[in-house]
């Protein structure tokens, strides 16, 4: 397990870990309710410095990472992001990233675990193009804030007002003497800011952050708090609810798919499953009550499968056992009784975001 680089900064304040995809993670600082309250009502830190980056430089970079996903690349703006799903000719998924084109490369900010996964993909159609993939790991880290008072945080540590980011928006900011670069990151909460931070200075933002928080109710924020809120949210996760035979449109993911940019790798398959109108199965919230259910759990109408759960988790502000999960398309009337595995315990269909 690699570990966080801000590690014995968390193990001080009594953070409790765990693997995700063979990088550690923060599981919680002892009372994931009180961090998740913080980022419903105030201000919450998470370290997602486990999160892995490629960069890809050369006059060719753009145009080759063009064909490669399904999102606009040669036409994004220097600064800017976007979200974008890579998928195979048969158009089910590879991974996604987060693609940032800054002047001298492109960066791609992906899920713990998936960077050599990635590059192998995106090697295999790297012929003649003058593009070079370099493993930028280990150069910068993301902090993510969430909560209504980010911005206020935000002001308070670069020593001046901050507008906040609508989503894949950026900004250049100083935040204890580094150069960062704030990203909108508002799906899962908001108000959420991500901040690009060099790795040397990963310590002195996070301790600033930290400082200039106490006053505004800052909690750090573990992994499994930030669960409930990308759960309520309906946001999916690769490699969770997102795996190598999922269709990008099966998992919401039309703001990851641009109509107008022309040829790219499942181009075809995205296309006709568009112009049908519907998937035979999407992704969407369930209402599970006091019920558990472990991820992979079928879901049941009259005896007969009709879809299974991907993430589980309990919501202190629904009071309740909510969950993401695929289900047929027959089923998705909000309000549906479904049978948890073979019962006699049920899940309700519910729309995404969670009302």
């Amino acid at each position: 397990m690699e570990p966080l680089s801000l590690h014995f900064l968390h193990e001080q304040a009594g953070a409790r870990f765990q693997d995700v995809n063979g990088r550690e993670v923060v599981a919680d600082h002892g009372d994931g309710e009180a961090e998740y309250r913080a980022a419903r009502e105030a201000v919450a830190l998470h370290d997602a410095t486990y999160r892995e980056a490629l960069r890809i430089t050369g006059e060719d970079r753009a145009s080759f990472l063009h064909g490669m996903v399904t999102q606009e690349v040669k036409g994004l703006a220097s600064g800017a992001a976007t979200y974008a799903a890579m998928i195979t000719v048969k158009g089910s998924m590879v991974a996604d990233a987060r693609v940032v084109r800054r002047e001298a490369d492109l960066l791609l900010d992906m899920e713990p675990g998936m960077g050599a996964k990635v590059r192998e993909f995106l090697e295999k159609y790297l012929i003649s193009e003058d593009a070079e993939l370099h493993d930028a790991t280990d150069e910068l880290g993301v902090l993510r804030l969430l909560g209504p008072r980010t911005a206020d945080l935000l002001g308070a540590v670069q020593g001046s007002p901050f507008e906040p980011l609508p989503q894949d928006a950026t900004r250049a900011i100083t935040l204890a003497g580094q150069e960062v670069l704030g990203v909108g990151s508002t799906r899962v909460e908001p108000h959420g800011v991500d901040l690009l931070v060099p790795r040397s200075g990963l310590e002195a933002v996070w301790k600033a952050l930290v400082a200039a928080g106490g006053a505004l109710g800052l909690k750090p924020l573990g992994w499994r708090a930030l669960e409930v809120l990308r759960v309520e949210a309906g946001v999916p996760r690769f490699g969770q609810d997102m795996g190598e035979t999922t269709i990008p449109l099966e998992a919401n993911l039309t703001h990851a798919i641009s109509y107008n940019k022309g040829c790219y790798i499942g181009q075809e398959v995205i296309a006709r499953a568009t112009f049908r109108g519907h998937m035979n199965r999407k992704l969407t919230g369930l209402l599970l009550g006091t019920t558990e259910a472990a991820p992979g759990t079928e879901l049941k109408k009259n005896g007969k499968k009709v879809g299974w759960v991907t993430t589980v988790v309990h919501s202190p502000g629904k009071g309740q056992t909510v969950a993401l999960g695929y289900v047929h398309r027959d089923h998705l009337e909000p309000g549906t009784v479904l049978t948890v595995g073979e019962g006699p315990t049920e899940a309700t269909v519910s729309t995404l975001p969670l009302p």
